[in-house]
Parts: structure tokens; sequence; C-alpha cells
């Protein structure tokens, strides 16, 4: 098994994996694999099945059905190996309030069974790596939130694992935390980790490497971010801004281009209007409709865009 995983792109590699909780099932024969270096994206709704399949795959967790290897190692053979491969940073804030960071990151690092001497050693390593320039012995609840996540991430790596699984690691923080974070998160794939994220921010997940739309269990799309965008969207799609005031006149402008033949579906974005044509050349006829004060432009799909409408052929009984 060494052997073959020393030879082999990649660190995840799940097949037909199923899990159920009584009578719902959270993941349905899903199949997916992850290479090494790899930012790989879980994009979806609460309840989609991330977080499950996350659990999984860190030994958490043993599924009814299917096929799992995390670095190397097979779930059902050795989940405890798994468990010292990889580092887990959790949605909900896992360390302690009521204890300082050196305290939070000296219990993280006695549950891994980690030397004093390894500990300072990879805290001082890691203190670097992240940034962090608060006094270890200030109280966790004092922390602001991005610091909280510094601190968090750094307890996941103290055991240097080969994947790190960050489950809507920026959730909460401030945007310059959220950009921060990321920094971190590009660092860690350069340096040769496999960084495994779900997240529900769209501007998010277009930073990874490829990315799974994940909905009841199932996985609908898996690709890069601009593949997933081109497959989705091979027609072109426009955003439509109408006068602002008399909603009414709106809803009645918006009521009768959908009633043209080759305009997709007007999918509310704010206060725009996303949809598609059949072809560009429907563009004039649908400007010569609107009123002088609209702006109609041509724009490139957002992943939204995208999640919207793979949600649509699911739920349409379609393929995404």
């Amino acid at each position: 098994m060494a052997a073959d995983y020393a030879e082999s792109i990649n660190s995840v590699e799940v097949r037909n994996l199923t899990v159920k909780f009584g009578e719902f099932t959270a993941v349905d024969d899903v199949s997916f694999s992850v290479r090494r270096g790899e930012i790989f994206g879980f994009l979806g709704a609460n309840g989609a099945g991330k977080t499950t399949t996350i659990r999984v795959l860190c030994g958490l967790l043993i599924p009814d059905q299917g096929e799992v290897q995390v670095a190397g190692v097979d779930l059902k053979a050795d989940a405890e190996a798994i468990k010292r491969k990889v580092g887990y940073m959790s949605q909900r804030f896992t360390l302690y309030d009521d204890l300082t960071v050196r305290e939070n990151l000296a219990f993280a690092a006695a549950l891994r069974k980690i030397s004093p001497e390894q500990l300072r050693l990879r805290t001082e390593e890691l203190f670097g790596f992240t940034g962090f320039d608060r006094s270890v012995n200030s109280l966790v609840r004092d922390l602001p939130g991005g610091i909280k996540q510094q601190v968090s991430l750094i307890a996941a790596l103290l055991h240097q694992p080969e994947i790190v699984f960050l489950d809507e690691p920026t959730s909460g923080v401030t945007p310059a935390a959220r950009l921060r974070f990321w920094e971190l998160i590009r660092s860690l794939s350069k340096n040769g980790k496999t960084v495994f994220v779900t997240t529900h921010y769209m501007d998010e997940a277009d930073q990874c490497d490829r990315i799974a739309l994940m909905r009841a269990g199932r996985i609908s799309a898996l690709d890069t971010p601009e593949g997933l965008k081109q497959s989705s969207f091979p027609e072109p799609i426009y955003e439509l801004e109408l006068p602002e005031g008399d909603h009414q006149a709106q809803a009645a402008q918006v009521a009768m281009l959908q009633k043209v033949n080759g305009v997709g579906r007007l999918q509310p974005h704010g206060m725009r209007f996303h949809f598609t044509l059949t072809h560009s050349g429907l563009e004039e006829g649908v400007r010569d409709l609107l009123p002088e004060t609209a702006v109609l432009r041509r724009i490139k799909p957002s992943l939204e865009d995208v999640f919207i409408r793979v949600v649509e052929a699911r739920e349409g009984g379609g393929e995404a």
C-alpha cells in the first residue's frame, strides 16, 4: 500500500460512499478523488452532505457503504492511522474559550502525543507561517474571530498532517480576515499539503483548483471553476439592470421578457437579473424591448450562476 501511494498522484480516493442516519441518507453513492497539493472545494447548502463526507475522510465516521482511501490508508483497515495523517478544522470553533492560546495548543499537542520540545518548535514555526503576533497567554475568548481561526489552524497543523480539512474556515470573520486566511490556504498548497475546503462563499470557491457541487447528498458537478462555468453555460449569459422605482413596472418587464422565445429564466441577483439567450443574435431584439434607461450587458457566468443552474437541473430531473 505504501509503495502504491508513493507513486499515486491522489491523496484521497472515494468510491461509492454512502452514509445513512436511520432512514436519512446523508451521503448518497459519492465518488471522487483529490490530487496531492490540490485545493479541493466542496460547495453546497447546509445539509448537502459536505460535513458528513469530511468526517468520513478524517476517520471519524464509518460509512455504510463504499471504499475510502486517505493518504494511502484504507479507512476500513485502519481508521486510527488516517487520523494521524489528517488535520481537521471544524466549522464550529473547537478550542476552549476559557483557556489561553498556550494552554489550548498544549492540550491539542497532548492529544496528538507531541512532546513539549516538538510543540515548542512547531508552534514557533506555525506562528511565523500564520503571522500570529498575539500573546500566547491571551485567553481565546478575548481574541478577534480572525485570530481565533489562526489558532485553530495552528492546532490542526501541529502534527504535520499530509491533508488538511477546513470546514467553513472563514465563517463569521471579517472580509480582511477571510483574505488573509486564503493566503494561508494557498501557502499550504504550495508547500505540498492537500487542502480540502467547504465553503458557502462563491468568491472563495473560485480560488479552489477544483470544486465539487454537492446537493442532497450527491455530487451534482465536479470540475475546475472555469470548467464548471463553461460546461454549465455554453450559451451567452446577460445581466439586466432595470430602472429603479416602480416595482410593478419592473415585474411587468420581467414577465414580458420571460415570454420571449430564446430568453432563459431571469434569476434575481440583488437589484439585477441574470439570464441566458439561446444565441447572441437575440441580444438586439431584447434591447429593443427594454426601456432606454435599462442596462443590458453580456457577462461571464459566476459560480453562483453555475450553482443555481445545477440545482435547477437536478430539481427538474435533467442533467447538470
